[in-house]
């Protein structure tokens, strides 16, 4: 499947996702006011739901983990075994089925925290964030784009070309510099490492001399 294709797929998903989240805010407004809801009222449930504001960039999150932000908690919504094949650093697994699981609930009702949720897109995310918004947790946000983002700007970020502006090359050195962190080794690390050995002076070799032995005085009185 072609990177155009997976757009399309990838963004008929979020309208959809978009839909859902706009006709459950409204069916909630239509309810009636004798009918007791648990959490926040609807009206602000479809305010939250509509807003863009609960996302958070991949380089901001990036920025985080490097400079050791103890501010925010990474929640990853996949399952288990995507979980252990590939996540974020200090990232905690609660799979969306088990996100409201007794031990999973002190790590979402935070008021100390962030909490970012992700998935691969953000698909998975916006349906846990989605949840624990209708239960009037704070601080909540969404890694926008998911672990596909993350890849594509931090792991691997796309290099710009000669016509583009200042600011596209700023951001592609700092990206560059944080999928190094994140261990990505690129070839002109590799050059300018030889290169540095080679015009190293090589270290003298020291060569020890053994001192002659003084032959005892012969003769005497």
């Amino acid at each position: 499947m072609d990177k155009k294709k997976i757009a399309r797929v990838t963004s008929f998903r979020y309208q959809i996702l978009a839909l859902i989240f706009i006709l459950l805010a409204g069916g909630l407004v239509l309810l009636p006011k004798y009918q007791k809801q648990e959490g926040i009222k609807s009206e602000a449930l479809l305010s939250h739901a509509t807003s863009p504001e609960r996302y958070i960039s991949t380089d901001q999150i990036a920025n985080k983990i490097i400079n050791k932000d103890p501010s925010f908690i990474l929640i990853d919504v996949r399952e288990e075994e995507s979980f252990k094949n590939y996540s974020l650093p200090n990232a905690i697994n609660i799979p969306l089925a088990k996100l409201f699981d007794e031990e999973s609930l002190p790590y979402l009702n935070q008021s100390q925290f962030d909490v970012v949720f992700f998935s691969n897109d953000h698909f998975y995310a916006d349906q846990a964030w989605m949840l624990c918004n209708r239960r009037g947790f704070k601080n909540l946000r969404v890694l926008n784009g998911g672990l596909n983002t993350w890849f594509t700007t931090i792991i691997n970020p796309e290099k710009p070309s000669q016509d583009m502006p200042a600011e596209a090359f700023e951001l592609y050195a700092t990206r560059k510099a944080s999928s190094m962190y994140f261990g990505v080794f690129y070839p002109d690390q590799q050059a300018v490492a030889e290169e540095s050995i080679s015009n190293t002076p090589a270290p003298k070799k020291v060569i020890t001399v053994q001192k002659k032995k003084k032959k005892p005085v012969e003769g005497g009185c």
